[in-house]
C-alpha cells in the first residue's frame, strides 16, 4: 500500500477540493457519479482516494493533526516562529488555520468515504472485495469522526455526500460516538485479518477492534472497550500481534507494519517535491509526511522546531531504573534532548552531530523524536517516508489492563502491564508494585501510558477521558504554563471554523467562542 494507495487517485476529479463550502461538495466541472463507479477498479480507486485524503496538504496527518495531538497536550507546546500556531496551541486562539484546516481535511476525507459507502454497493464485482472496500470506508470515516468529536465535540454528522442545498446541524457527542461505534462494529465484520503485497497498510479487522476500543474507552465504557479488545488479546486475533523485541523498531522506516502495528498511516517519499501542498494539481504530489521537518531541532539542526516537548516528560523517565540499573530506554527513543545519551550532551547525537558541539552543554530544550528520521538521516525533507504508528499492540495491552482494573479485576490486569514493562527491561509491575488496589493501579496505568506512548499523540485523548482538564488543572499548569490560559467550559473543544458557521443556517458555535 505504501507503494500504491497514497499516490493512486489523489487528484481524482470526483473527489476534488473545488468548492466554496467546507464540506467538500463535488465540482460540477469534473467527473460525476454517472461516469464513475462502474466496476471493481473504480471501487478500489475510490477507497484509495479516502486513504490519500489522510495526507492531504499540510492540514491532516501530513503535519497539522500531529500539532493538535502533541502540542495541545501537556507534553508539548508551540516553540517556533509561527506565532499563530503558538497561540493556537496555548489556548489563545488567533487567525492561525491549523485547527480549522484539520476540520476541513476531515470532512474532505469523509466526503470521499461517503461516496464509497453510497456507490460501491451498486457495482457488480467480487462480493468479498466489495464488502472489504465498504468496511475500509467505514473505518476511515470513524477515524475522522473520532478526531472531530474529541477536538470539536459537536460536529455535524454527515453520512451521505452533501449537495448545495444541505446545511447539516451540529450533532451531540453521544450521537457522533454512536455512529463511530456502529461504523467500526460493521467494519470489523468484513475487514480481513491481514493483507499481503501492495495491500499491506489497509485497515484490518484488528485496526477496527483497536479503534473501537479507544472510542469506548474515551466514553468510560470499560466493559464495551474490553469486549472490543478481546479479539486482539485473548481471541482469534491474539496470534497476529505481539511486542517487538526492540522498542525503537516501532518508529523506524525499516521496521514498518510489524507485528506490533495495529494500524499505521502509510507514507511514501517523493523526492521530486519540496513542499507539502498536494492539493495543487499543478505540482508533484507529496505522499510523504512533512511533520518531521517541522518538529526537528532548529539550526544548526535540520528542522523548524515549530513544536517542542516539555522538560517534565523526559524527567519522568528518571523515576525508575531498569533491572540492570540503566535509565528507561524509552526516553532516548521518544525525545531528543541534552541527556538523551545518559552520559550527557558530549555524547548525545543529533542527526549525526554532537549535541554539545551544536547547542552547547546547557541547552535544556526537548524535541519529539518518534516521528523523526535521525536514526537513518542527517536531515529532514517535506516528504518523510516513515509511517505514523497510530495504534500499537502495547497500547492495546495497557488499555486492556485499564479496563480490567476498572471492572474490578485488578489482579488479572497485572500480566498485561508486565509484558509492556518487560520489553524495556523494567521490573514487572508484579514485582515492583504488588498488590495495588484499584485506585493505585489506576494511577499506575496513567504513568505506564505516559511513558510507553510518549510523543505518539494519545496524551490529549487520555487527559480528556481521565478528567484531567476538569479536576487536575493546577498540576497541568505546573507542568505546562500554556494551561494558564485554559478556560474550563470553553477550551475543551476548538471553535468550529467561522466560515462554516457563516455559510450555514443550522450550525452553532461551540460554547465560549
Amino acid at each position: 500500500m505504501k507503494r500504491s494507495i497514497i499516490s493512486i487517485f489523489t487528484a481524482l476529479a470526483l473527489f476534488g477540493a473545488g468548492c466554496q463550502r467546507n464540506f467538500d461538495e463535488p465540482n460540477p466541472d469534473m467527473l460525476t457519479t454517472e461516469s464513475f463507479w462502474r466496476d471493481e477498479s473504480d471501487a478500489v480507486k475510490g477507497i484509495n482516494s479516502v486513504y490519500s485524503a489522510l495526507n492531504r496538504g499540510s492540514s491532516y496527518y501530513n503535519r497539522g493533526m500531529h500539532f493538535l495531538y502533541l502540542l495541545r497536550s501537556d507534553e508539548g507546546f508551540g516553540s517556533g516562529g509561527d506565532i499563530g500556531l503558538n497561540n493556537n496551541m496555548s489556548f489563545a486562539f488567533t487567525s492561525n488555520n491549523t485547527s480549522s484546516d484539520a476540520w476541513n481535511a476531515m470532512f474532505h476525507a469523509n466526503f470521499r468515504a461517503n461516496q464509497v459507502i453510497l456507490n460501491v454497493p451498486q457495482i457488480t464485482m467480487n462480493e468479498t472485495v466489495k464488502k472489504r472496500v465498504i468496511a475500509e470506508a467505514k473505518f476511515l470515516r470513524a477515524l475522522n469522526y473520532f478526531n472531530l468529536v474529541v477536538f470539536w465535540g459537536r460536529p455535524p454528522l454527515v453520512l451521505t455526500p452533501l449537495t448545495a442545498a444541505d446545511y447539516p446541524a451540529n450533532a451531540t457527542p453521544d450521537q457522533v460516538y454512536a455512529q463511530i461505534a456502529q461504523d467500526l462494529t460493521e467494519a470489523a465484520v468484513d475487514l480481513p485479518v491481514s493483507y499481503t503485497g501492495a495491500d499491506i497498510g489497509r485497515a484490518t479487522k484488528g485496526a477496527a477492534h483497536g479503534l473501537l476500543a479507544k472510542v469506548y474507552l474515551q466514553q468510560g465504557k470499560f466493559s464495551e472497550a474490553k469486549t472490543a479488545m478481546d479479539w486482539l488479546v485473548t481471541g482469534e486475533g491474539a496470534g497476529s500481534y505481539g511486542l517487538m523485541d526492540d522498542y525503537a523498531d516501532n518508529f523506524k522506516q525499516t521496521t514498518e507494519n510489524n507485528r506490533e502495528s495495529v494500524y499505521e498511516i502509510q507514507y511514501k517519499e517523493n523526492t521530486a517535491e519540496n513542499g507539502d501542498d498536494d492539493t495543487n494539481p499543478g505540482i508533484s504530489l507529496n505522499t510523504g509526511a512533512s511533520v518531521p521537518k517541522f518538529l526537528a531541532p532548529p539550526n544548526p539542526g535540520p528542522g523548524y522546531a515549530d513544536g517542542g516537548a516539555r522538560r517534565w516528560i523526559v524527567d519522568s523517565f528518571e523515576e525508575e531504573r531498569t533491572i540492570d540499573n540503566r535509565r528507561d530506554p524509552r526516553a532516548a527513543v521518544s525525545f531528543l534532548y541534552d541527556n538523551a545519551d545518559e552520559r550527557g550532551p558530549a555524547f548525545t547525537m543529533v542527526y549525526g552531530q554532537v549535541w554539545q558541539a551544536i547547542y552547547g552543554g546547557n541547552d535544556k530544550r526537548v524535541w519529539f523524536r518518534k516521528l523523526l528520521n535521525d536514526d537513518s538521516k542527517n536531515g529532514e525533507s517535506f516528504s518523510s517516508p516513515n509511517n505514523y504508528r497510530m495504534i500499537r499492540y502495547a497500547d492495546i495491552l495497557l488499555m486492556y489492563a485499564e479496563c480490567l482494573n476498572e471492572l474490578g479485576q485488578t489482579a488479572t490486569a497485572y500480566p498485561y502491564v508486565d509484558r509492556v514493562r518487560s520489553r524495556v527491561n523494567m521490573r514487572t509491575l508484579t514485582v515492583a508494585k504488588p498488590g495495588l488496589d484499584q485506585s493505585a493501579f489506576r494511577q499506575q496505568i496513567k504513568k505506564e501510558r505516559q511513558l510507553e506512548l510518549a510523543g505518539e499523540g494519545w496524551r490529549y485523548f487520555d487527559m480528556v477521558r481521565w478528567g484531567e482538564l476538569a479536576n487536575n488543572l493546577n498540576t497541568l499548569r505546573q507542568r505546562d504554563p500554556d494551561f494558564n490560559n485554559f478556560v474550563q467550559g470553553k477550551h475543551e473543544w476548538y471553535p468550529i471554523p467561522q466560515s462554516d458557521i457563516d455559510n450555514s443556517t443550522n450550525l452553532t458555535q461551540n460554547p465560549g467562542y
